[in-house]
């Protein structure tokens, strides 16, 4: 037994991520909406299956319907969802979910009074091969209690793929904590096995695309629960040499030992992707992660159908959302440094 769903806005191509999960673990996509032509065309070439809606109420009004997956801009999420879960259905959105801790507590309540799913896909933890098997490995103790994680989220802006006007706005996004380190704070949350995490300090600023001054190209964050602490670094500085859109990492370090993970690229390295590399009192070992399933789809499904919270819980995505827009918040901005004119004496 499966679900019926449906997608609503393509403005990031993270909906494909969410197309193939749901897809490959057996759903059936009946409608898709976009307001822009261009990019309903697109999706309409990929699945062809799929009718175009002539507006969102054409998708909310069929009652058949028990899921929806959208990416729309950001800061139009949680309204989006908010109509979703009024119309009893659950929604699937790409991250950020939330643009403003307001927005939270607004979908909080609507999440609570309708009793539907607003699910957040933090896709770098919960579709990325690597990272779900560290997750396993964690989960039966190979490296011990993670009492400390380091997330870097490199990113490419300019010259990997073309970029609408709201990407460099922060008001569309929440600013660069809220859209790429949110991925790091789920992270740190699940390997740390915290409920909650405390914001010790962050950074953002803008040191190379000065051209767009809405636009935050670099932030950090440093952060700890009750017994774990963490750093992460995200910036839009992936230089054009990089033959990928990020050097992704992960650090765990556990009280048996620790675990490094190379996602997107092994740079003078292994070819691929996937790259997990784990020391613990044994020795040191490497996985290729290439070929690990994905069962968010999966279990994703099996939550919507049964009410259950497999793939991840309700109030995750609600305490990460929140956790990453006080960082964001609370970030003290980093002026751009002159350029370097060697030391003088």
């Amino acid at each position: 037994m499966s679900i019926r769903f449906a997608a609503i806005g393509m403005n990031h191509n993270h909906i494909y991520n969410q197309m193939k999960c749901l897809l490959d673990a057996g759903a059936e996509l009946v409608w898709f909406y976009a307001a822009e032509p261009e990019l309903a065309a697109e999706f309409s070439q990929r699945y062809p299956q799929a009718n175009q809606a002539r507006s969102i109420d054409e998708i909310l009004d069929d009652d058949s319907i028990q899921l929806i997956a959208s990416a729309v801009i950001p800061v139009d999420r949680p309204q989006l969802g908010i109509q979703v879960m009024e119309h009893g259905k659950d929604f699937l959105c790409a991250k950020p979910g939330f643009v403003t801790l307001e927005q939270v507590a607004e979908v909080r309540k609507v999440q609570q009074k309708t009793g539907k799913k607003y699910i957040v896909h933090f896709s770098e933890r919960l579709n990325h091969p690597a990272t779900i098997k560290a997750g396993e490995l964690v989960q039966a103790g190979a490296i011990g209690r993670v009492v400390q994680m380091i997330g870097l989220g490199p990113h490419r802006a300019l010259g990997h793929v073309p970029r609408a006007d709201w990407f460099f706005d922060r008001k569309y996004f929440g600013g660069v904590l809220n859209d790429l380190a949110s991925h790091q704070i789920d992270q740190f949350l699940f390997f740390t096995n915290s409920a909650t995490a405390e914001i010790i300090s962050s950074h953002v600023g803008n040191v190379r695309h000065t051209q767009f001054p809405q636009f935050e190209d670099f932030g950090d964050i440093t952060l700890r629960s009750d017994h774990a602490t963490g750093y992460i670094r995200v910036d839009w500085l992936t230089p054009q040499g990089l033959p990928t859109w990020g050097d992704v990492r992960l650090f765990l370090l556990g009280t048996e030992g620790y675990i490094e993970i190379r996602k997107t690229i092994d740079i003078e390295g292994r070819t691929g992707a996937n790259h997990l590399f784990m020391v613990d009192q044994k020795g040191v070992q490497y996985i290729d992660c290439s070929t690990v399933p994905i069962s968010f789809g999966a279990q994703l499904i099996h939550d919507v159908l049964h009410r259950t919270e497999t793939a991840i819980t309700q109030e995750h995505c609600f305490v990460t959302s929140e956790l990453v827009l006080q960082a964001q918040a609370q970030a003290k901005w980093l002026d751009a440094a002159p350029e370097f004119e060697g030391v003088h004496g």
